[in-house]
C-alpha cells in the first residue's frame, strides 16, 4: 500500500516559488463559502454555501472556488523528489491495493451509482489503471463491449479482469490517449490524478475523447507515493487536493462546473479510522 501523503514531504525547496500564487487551505474554505471576496455575496448565495457546507463540507469546496483568471501553477509545482523517468519506477507489477477495503468499497460503490446503467453499454476508459479498477462487478467484459484500461505496466493490465482491452503509456512522457473522439461514456482515473506532471493536456485530452454529456471521474484518499507525487500535491492538504483537481478540469475548459463529494465510509465506534475517500467529477459540455 502507498504511504499517507503527508504535506511538505518529498517535494524539492524550489517548488515553493511557484506554489505562491496558489490560495492555502484557509482561502480556500474562504473561498468556498463566499468569504474574502471583493463584495458581499447576497443572502440566497450564503445560504446555498451554508447548507452546502453543512451537508458536505468538501462540496462546498468547488461551489465557488474563485479560480484565478489564469492558469495558476508555475512548472516547479509539477516537480517530484524523484524526477527519474515513471517507466522505471513502475517496471515491476505491484498486485496490491493502495487504499483500503473501506475506500474501495466506497468508490464501487459510488461508480456502481455514478455509471450508465449496465443495460446501456457504456463505454468506459480507466486512466492511470493497474490490475484492478474498482468497478462494480456488473460492469466487465461479459456485460460490456469496451472497458479499457490505460496504465504503465502490462503484467497488472493483463490481470485486470474487468477490461476488455488495455494500453500502456507513459501519460507524463506523452498525454496524447491513442483513442478517437467521443468514443467513452465514462472516464476514471483512481488515485492516481496527483502523479500528473502535464495535467491540462491530460484532462483536454480526456474531455477529446469523451461523448458529449459524458462524465470523467477522479478519485484519492491522502496516500500516495511521496516521491512520484507532485511538489503542489505533497505540499498541500485534502481540501486543497479538492481545489487542485476542480481547477484542472476549470482551465481544461469544455466541463460543465465540476463538483465533489466525500465518500469515505466512517468507521463505526468499535472501528479504527480508515482512509478517506474524495471524488472530483465533471460532465462535458
Amino acid at each position: 500500500m502507498a504511504a499517507r501523503c503527508v504535506a511538505a514531504r518529498c517535494v524539492r525547496p524550489s517548488a515553493a516559488a511557484s506554489l505562491a500564487n496558489l490560495p492555502r487551505r484557509s482561502a480556500l474554505f474562504a473561498a468556498a463559502m463566499g468569504l474574502g471576496a471583493s463584495r458581499s455575496p447576497s443572502p440566497r448565495a450564503l445560504a446555498a454555501a451554508a447548507q452546502a457546507a453543512e451537508d458536505d463540507p468538501v462540496a462546498s469546496i468547488l461551489l465557488d472556488p474563485k479560480f484565478p483568471e489564469s492558469w495558476p501553477y508555475g512548472a516547479d509545482a509539477f516537480a517530484r523528489y524523484d524526477e527519474a523517468p515513471d517507466g522505471s519506477f513502475y517496471t515491476e507489477p505491484r498486485f496490491v491495493t493502495h487504499i483500503d477495503d473501506r475506500a474501495i468499497e466506497a468508490l464501487s460503490d459510488y461508480y456502481a451509482a455514478s455509471f450508465p446503467p449496465v443495460a446501456e453499454k457504456p463505454a468506459l476508459l480507466d486512466l492511470c489503471s493497474s490490475w484492478i479498477s474498482h468497478y462494480p462487478k456488473d460492469y466487465n467484459p461479459s456485460n460490456l463491449d469496451s472497458v479499457v484500461g490505460l496504465g504503465m505496466n502490462e503484467d497488472e493490465l493483463q490481470r485486470n479482469g474487468a477490461l476488455t482491452s488495455f494500453a500502456v503509456k507513459d501519460l507524463n512522457e506523452d498525454p496524447v490517449l491513442p483513442f478517437d473522439d467521443n468514443s467513452f461514456d465514462v472516464v476514471t482515473n483512481a488515485v492516481s490524478v496527483d502523479y500528473l506532471t502535464r495535467p491540462l493536456e491530460v484532462f483536454r485530452e480526456m474531455h477529446r475523447v469523451l461523448k458529449p454529456g459524458g462524465t470523467a471521474i477522479m478519485s484519492f484518499s491522502n496516500r500516495c507515493f511521496p516521491t512520484k507525487a507532485i511538489a503542489v500535491w505533497t505540499q498541500t492538504g485534502d481540501p486543497d487536493h479538492i481545489w487542485i483537481v476542480g481547477s484542472y478540469f476549470h482551465y481544461a475548459g469544455g466541463f460543465e462546473k465540476p463538483q465533489a463529494k466525500d465518500i469515505t465510509k466512517r468507521a463505526g465506534m468499535l472501528q479504527r479510522g480508515g482512509d478517506p475517500m474524495y471524488v472530483v467529477f465533471a460532465r462535458k459540455q
